[in-house]
């Protein structure tokens, strides 16, 4: 049977046989739990398979958080309407638990082509490997190889994603030659404001807290979580907002949902604060740059600036690929 996926590095296409995909010349990748793996099963990503499969449905819209904090902000970021993705081929790099995967699946028509280079594949397709009806096509991957032959898709969406890499313009030429002449790419990252963006608590203590095993990392976040709450919030009180920014701890007032219970907020703060201190890259970029990226890698830029999608301003670039 021959599968959505070829091999990264040929191109050929590849053919389910057991328990692995094959090329008929050698080439074959595992199939473990029924998610192709297409890459090292460990590497850099190891803490963001650790979190989003301890995480699985914190960010799930209906199921961690009974608002559509998912969707707004991928329609907010993307600028799509859920009636034009019917029948299109749509590509997600970097979907961790799937929190957009959903939103696709239950919202659109779209066939989705879904690749994470971590083990948080494993938590997506728990979330949705049973909403697919056969339009969700699930592998881990790294966004430098990927399974799909170049031009193929008619969007390409990228959130989260870009700053956890180790080369951001290679990463934005990976997504730009995987969309179809035509076909739209939509990036969002974290941002560079300012000379002031790295003076914070995440980029002072990031050199200490990324080499710290991850599981004694989680652990200090979570034994703290609510005492460093109460200190933000105390530093609100009294005006004094502008000291957060050396709080360790995720920013609750200007990044994360609203109308949380107590219990959500805490999972959050500590799923958010784990985000922010565990990955091996995080390289904030400005937004005119990553403009520039976009055009040297061939996509003409339709947008590029901030977003306001509900729980927080976001930067995004949007390109049309020539």
């Amino acid at each position: 049977m021959t599968e959505p996926f070829v091999h990264p590095a040929t191109g050929r296409p590849l053919q389910r046989d057991g328990d692995r995909l094959v090329d008929g010349e050698g080439g074959e990748f595992p199939v473990i739990a029924g998610i192709p793996r297409f890459c090292e099963l460990d590497n850099y990503t190891a803490s963001f398979g650790r979190q989003w499969n301890q995480f699985r449905t914190t960010q799930i819209d209906g199921e961690g958080i009974d608002a559509n904090v998912s969707s707004d902000r991928l329609f907010a970021e993307t600028g799509w309407n859920a009636d034009e993705l019917g029948g299109r081929n749509v590509l997600e790099v970097g979907s961790g638990a799937g929190r957009f995967s959903r939103v696709l699946l239950q919202h659109t028509h779209a066939n989705l082509f879904s690749v994470d280079y971590s083990s948080a594949v494993e938590a997506n397709w728990r979330n949705n490997g049973a909403l697919s009806a056969g339009r969700f096509h699930l592998a881990q991957a790294s966004i430098y190889e990927m399974p799909f032959p170049d031009a193929r898709f008619d969007k390409v969406l990228c959130l989260g994603v870009l700053q956890h890499t180790p080369d951001f313009e290679a990463s934005v030429r990976a997504l730009v030659a995987k969309a179809r002449p035509g076909g739209e790419i939509v990036v969002d990252f974290y941002p560079i404001r300012g000379w002031w963006t790295k003076v914070h608590a995440k980029y002072l203590l990031r050199p200490i807290t990324r080499r710290l095993p991850e599981e004694r990392l989680l652990h200090l976040i979570d034994r703290h979580a609510d005492s460093l709450i109460r200190l933000s919030n105390t530093l609100d009180r009294f005006g004094l907002g502008v000291l957060r920014r050396f709080v360790p701890l995720v920013d609750i007032k200007g990044t994360l949902p609203k109308n949380l219970s107590p219990g959500q907020l805490r999972e959050w703060v500590v799923l958010d604060t784990f985000d922010m201190f565990s990955p091996r890259f995080d390289n904030p970029q400005r937004v005119v740059d990553v403009a520039a990226m976009f055009e040297r890698a061939g996509a003409a830029v339709t947008f590029a600036g901030f977003v306001d999608h509900g729980t927080g301003q976001a930067a995004v670039v949007r390109g049309v690929k020539r």
